[in-house]
């Protein structure tokens, strides 16, 4: 287990010409393999050729965390492998993944986790299905993978570059990505046979019947429920409420943290998103970017008045003359080829954020997924956009062998 007070560092500490960051990284390679052993800060210093104060400081500022949050993490992640795929006691678990007191452990996984470990290994059997690409960060977020999901390459990068895999079946995407009915995915989820199928109220009151007939059901309203009263009601549904409390309680605090960060590079600076969409440009705003850019999360300076969504002309937004601006090109070809001859227009050039090199370009993923997971990944995102830095807390795979912090 790793000593949190252990700072005392082996007198004689070998010397090197090597860089510290690159014995770091075989540390941290050495912890990816080691984890089940005892380790101490002083143990993994010497590893490193350093002290163990600057062991502690480069680690924190190389990775975004300390030695022991990621050897946590390690451990944690693999238990959770070991309650969701094996039969082994609880303390035969906590001895493989580096605990020898498993009542300790399993006080430790509560505190990351949520829930015991006990109550997630009966959940993480539960065979859990999701027929709205909406609903996968949701469910990602309560340590669910759902084994069937609607993904693709295309309309959900993410999802499907990360977790691809991991989701056993992969549905179809209908409306409104693609031209395909519903009806398609319900003669698979017959065949799936998942024990809880959650969804959207975009889905037909028909298909909804049919869903219902083959497992239990949650269909939570898209429009009208900001994501964490969709979380909450996902939660309740699969008997998860703590760990999207935990959540819920996880981004608050970073909001916090990243909204003090920006504000010292930002201050009162004005802040709008644009798309540009085929030959016209509009003051673009989702639930997403209303929720971490301005209201509850980042708190930034914009332009109330002007409705979102509104169709700007290069001399409307020329009045306007915001600080910085959020650049989203639609990506048919007709908008990014307005895109491009808009750059060279005079007006365009002669805004202060053209001037001051304050335009950022950002795509539609995170910035078009309204979940847990999405707002998480949209609150990184702006953390790197105004400030440069971005510690990447929130890691990719969020389930099985990650989790966010």
């Amino acid at each position: 287990m790793l000593l949190e007070n252990d700072s005392q560092t082996p007198a004689h500490l070998p010397v090197t010409g090597r860089s510290p960051k690159t014995d770091l990284a075989k540390v941290k390679v050495y912890m990816d393999e080691h984890y089940d052993e005892p380790l101490s800060i002083a143990d993994l210093a010497y590893k490193a050729n350093i002290s163990a104060k600057y062991f502690v400081d480069l680690f924190k500022k190389t990775y975004g965390q300390s030695a022991m949050e990621y050897l946590t993490d390690l451990r944690i992640n693999r238990a959770k492998r070991y309650l969701k795929e094996t039969g082994y006691k609880l303390r035969e678990i906590a001895l493989r993944v580096g605990y020898s007191d498993e009542y300790y452990f399993s006080r430790k996984f509560k505190k990351e986790v949520g829930v015991s470990p006990s109550d997630y290994a009966k959940n993480a059997r539960k065979r859990i299905a999701t027929c709205s690409s909406s609903i996968i960060g949701q469910l990602l977020a309560l340590n669910v993978m759902p084994v069937a999901a609607p993904i693709d390459p295309k309309w959900t990068a993410y999802y499907y570059n990360a977790h691809r895999t991991e989701i056993q079946s992969h549905l179809r995407l209908t409306d409104p990505y693609t031209s395909l009915r519903f009806e398609a995915n319900v003669e698979r989820l017959v065949h799936i046979r998942p024990d809880a199928i959650v969804g959207t109220d975009q889905i037909s009151d028909q298909d909804q019947a049919k869903l219902a007939e083959i497992a239990p059901c949650c269909f939570v309203p898209k429009y009208h429920l900001d994501w964490r009263a969709q979380l909450r009601m996902i939660a309740a549904f699969l008997e998860r409420e703590e760990q999207a409390e935990q959540w819920i309680s996880i981004y608050n605090q970073r909001v916090q943290k990243a909204r003090d960060s920006v504000k010292q590079k930002v201050g009162r600076e004005k802040v709008i998103v644009v798309r540009v969409y085929g030959q016209h440009i509009y003051l673009y705003r989702n639930p997403g970017i209303e929720e971490v850019l301005y209201n509850n999360g980042l708190q930034l300076e914009t332009f109330p008045d002007v409705q979102a969504n509104t169709r700007l002309t290069l001399e409307q937004l020329a009045a306007l003359n915001p600080d910085r601006i959020l650049v989203m090109v639609c990506p048919e070809a007709a908008s990014r080829a307005y895109w491009l001859s808009l750059q060279h227009s005079p007006v365009w050039r002669q805004l202060k954020a053209v001037r001051q090199y304050q335009i950022h370009l950002i795509t539609g993923d995170p910035w078009f997924d309204y979940s847990a997971v999405g707002v998480m990944r949209m609150l990184d995102e702006a953390l790197l956009i105004f400030t440069g830095y971005c510690p990447n807390v929130y890691l990719d795979n969020v389930h099985g062998d990650s989790r966010a912090t």
